[in-house]
């Protein structure tokens, strides 16, 4: 028997009660929303549904002619500013063909982000409501480490770089602090601006929402955030399944299938978590481990794999990194630099220090305003346990030249071996600067006035040319057709690397890979990486 999935089921509008089928859908939005499909069996196990797979449904759903209404359900959404930001614009696409109604059981920042672009947003009388603003939380391990007997080693360009300060510190310095709190103004502007639009208000007004402490529904109606209040039955009549409209909805879309004959179309690369050499592959799930690993060499091939298919005419470069290794991000940069096809990149929530670095020389570069992104700057580091193998009766002996210890955590660097370090992040900084230089036409003095290792939110960074576009993925097809000529409705593919030669290395696997992917970057010190451990609420 056809089932529609959990997110999605057929009701009928108060008013055709007594119409022959369903003429509304009712969508709950819920969970983390990855931007690209994960593997059949990893979804079905963990219930999840990819933005790329949402995207679809809405489309098959704006073309379907029964449809008079959308009510969609938000709750327990765990997504990211970017991504809220990402998911309002695909309602409001939506919205342009169908009535869409947005219904918050639970009312907060995001939810009323992700509903920002429709006319008509209802909660229930009982709604919860959270609308405090945004802050950011990081947690310190400095002193906890330290009273274990772990220091931590903590080399940096620049200021702003913040990458390892967790580690070594004990408290936030004042430029993490500054470049934080520039972020959150930021991302405040943003979310004013864009919930203020629809329900046309005033921004001064919106912001002294942030500081009214509502706590009912009855507030949100007359501060214009909701347009009603209602519960969902009020709206709808759920009914049972009914086959026909249920299969047009969930039967596999067709367009997907364009590429698969010689149609000219856009390519999609993704560049999804912690950037490194070699190929791609899972790690542990955060906060444990890096989670997905962006390798190099998959990258690579993925790109040049497009660049090989005369039918594909633009790339999409889709980065959602806080990047990693500094060789394994040059690489990514350099195929990028070469393609003779236009390449179009795309931020998703995080596209800073490797995740920049990688895209800096693409052709057209598109940020959330929420993307936090720019953190130009470099990092080496190691923890050091010489003062807990003494309390734990540990003993490492040390033979051989002491450079070829340098990364050891037996004991701290020495000072020609700072020195050497410091040579070395210089050099990469300096390529860095000069790879943004280039692909953004800036001068290096500028590049390096702007990055000191700091942050910006991508509104800030289009106001001083990291990016050209604030938009979402769908911004950034557009351009790509448009920069290779395609007809609006060209066809998109996502891009790996391919099979690979059977027998060769790459099929083997490592038995202690679990826990080497807690430091992903194998012997690579030098890193051009943006922690992702600060908690935007």
């Amino acid at each position: 028997m056809a089932r529609l999935p959990e997110r999605l089921r057929l009701a009928l509008s108060p008013d055709h009660a007594d119409s022959a089928g369903p003429d509304w859908v009712v969508l709950d939005l819920h969970g983390s929303y990855p931007t690209h499909r994960t593997a059949p069996l990893q979804a079905m196990l963990q219930r999840t549904e990819s933005f790329e797979a949402l995207a679809d449904r809405l489309d098959r759903i704006g073309k379907a002619s029964w449809v008079r209404g959308v009510l969609v359900r938000v709750g327990g959404l765990t997504v990211g500013l970017a991504t809220a930001h990402a998911l309002g614009a695909l309602l409001g696409r939506l919205a342009g063909k169908k009535r869409v109604v947005g219904y918050l059981p639970q009312v907060s920042m995001r939810s009323l982000l992700v509903t920002a672009a429709l006319e008509e947003v209802v909660a229930p009388e009982s709604a919860e409501v959270s609308v405090p603003g945004f802050a950011a939380e990081q947690l310190y391990l400095g002193s906890f480490l330290g009273r274990r007997g772990i220091a931590f080693e903590n080399l940096r360009i620049r200021e702003y770089k913040s990458a390892l300060t967790r580690f070594s510190d004990d408290r936030m310095d004042e430029y993490n602090r500054e470049q934080l709190t520039a972020y959150l103004d930021s991302a405040e502007t943003g979310w004013v601006r864009e919930v203020a639009r629809t329900r046309r208000l005033d921004e001064a007004r919106m912001r002294a929402v942030l500081d009214a402490d509502l706590t009912n529904a009855a507030q949100l109606l007359d501060a214009g955030l909701i347009t009603r209040i209602a519960y969902d039955d009020e709206i709808v009549t759920p009914v049972d399944q009914h086959w026909g409209r249920a299969l047009e909805l969930i039967r596999p879309q067709l367009s997907a299938k364009k590429l698969t004959r010689k149609v000219d179309g856009v390519a999609i690369v993704p560049v999804i978590g912690a950037i490194v050499s070699g190929r791609s592959r899972g790690g542990p799930p955060m906060p444990f481990g890096t989670g997905p690993l962006a390798g190099a060499d998959t990258v690579v091939a993925a790109l040049r794999k497009a660049q090989r298919d005369e039918h594909t005419k633009a790339i999409v470069l889709f980065v959602d990194s806080g990047g990693g290794s500094a060789l394994a991000s040059d690489l990514i940069c350099r195929a990028v630099a070469r393609s003779d096809k236009p390449v179009v990149a795309v931020m998703g929530e995080v596209a800073g220090s490797g995740g920049y670095y990688v895209l800096a020389q693409a052709r057209h570069v598109v940020a959330s305003p929420f993307t936090i992104t720019g953190s130009i700057g470099v990092v080496v580091g190691k923890p050091v346990l010489t003062q807990f193998n003494e309390r734990h009766g540990l003993n490492p002996e040390l033979v051989g030249r002491e450079k070829a210890l340098f990364a050891s955590p037996a004991r701290s660097f020495s000072d020609d071996e700072r020195a050497w370090a410091e040579k070395m992040m210089r050099e990469v900084y300096d390529r860095f600067v000069d790879r943004v230089a280039r692909g953004r036409r800036l001068t290096a003095a500028r590049v390096d006035e702007i990055g000191r290792g700091r942050i910006w939110s991508g509104a800030d960074a289009l106001e001083i040319g990291l990016v050209d576009e604030l938009g979402d993925l769908q911004a950034g097809l557009a351009v790509a057709r448009r920069l290779s000529g395609l007809p609006d409705d060209a066809p998109v593919r996502t891009v790996g690397a391919g099979f690979t030669v059977p027998g060769t290395p790459s099929f083997a696997k490592d038995p202690a890979a679990a826990l080497a992917a807690l430091w992903p970057f194998g012997q690579e010190r030098v890193l051009t990486w943006l922690d992702r451990a600060v908690t935007i609420r």
